[in-house]
């Protein structure tokens, strides 16, 4: 999982990124390629 100031590129990565809230964290999650997961801060 990467670690991002920004999640803005990483949204837009692949058509299946979705932007999910947890525990006040900003994640982008994506089942098929889980390569592309991402997190805010």
């Amino acid at each position: 999982m990467k670690v991002r100031s920004s999640l803005k590129t990483a949204k837009t990565r692949d058509k299946n990124c979705k932007i999910v809230r947890r525990k006040g964290r900003v994640y982008v999650i994506n089942k098929l390629k889980p390569k592309l997961k991402a997190r805010q801060g």
